[in-house]
């Protein structure tokens, strides 16, 4: 089980209902802050393809190939995720063309889980349609979407407050415990 955290801020609100719905559950954490990840150029219809990035992307992708559960974390930015979030995305482009990595054929084999966070106006409305990208973009490449979590907080530690979040993030705890027995 891998988790990529896409706030830019580490232990934020986000990152502490990953913890809580990975309690006592084995997994790798990924704060896509730490990785140096440009941009992607588009060169999808170019006969040569993807010019090659010299970046940490490539050793992220290969530790997100590794896992077959996957829990995206990431705060509600500006009504979308992100922007680390959004170029991890973003590359899988480059990558969907690139034969050293399976990539089709090995990301069709994962499961997918969503938490975001945000405050105003309600989130449990305004991420929905970001719910629906992460959903768009998991049916394009056939990942299956297990579940989200979406919480409302704003400053540092309001998430506890969110009753209804932290209730879903132990269901899931119990439910990976289950899955990892």
């Amino acid at each position: 089980m891998l988790t990529l955290h896409g706030s830019s801020r580490k232990g934020g609100n986000s990152d502490f209902l990953v913890e809580e719905a990975l309690d006592g559950v084995d997994h790798t954490s990924m704060h896509l802050l730490d990785y140096q990840m440009d941009p992607i150029i588009d060169e999808r219809h170019t006969e040569e393809g993807f010019t090659a990035v010299e970046d940490d992307y490539e050793r992220m992708l290969k530790e997100f190939l590794e896992h077959d559960i996957i829990v995206f974390a990431t705060p509600l930015y500006w009504f979308g995720m992100s922007g680390q979030m959004k170029i991890f995305f973003d590359r899988w482009s480059q990558y969907m063309r690139d034969p050293r990595f399976r990539f089709k054929e090995l990301v069709k084999q994962k499961k997918a889980y969503v938490i975001i966070t945000g405050n105003s106006p309600d989130p449990k409305i305004s991420a929905l349609p970001l719910i629906q990208q992460f959903k768009a973009i998991f049916d394009y490449v056939g990942m299956e979407f297990s579940d989200y979590i979406i919480g409302q907080a704003n400053k540092p530690d309001e998430i506890k407050f969110d009753s209804y979040a932290m209730a879903k993030a132990d269901l899931w705890s119990q439910q990976f415990k289950q899955l990892r027995s």
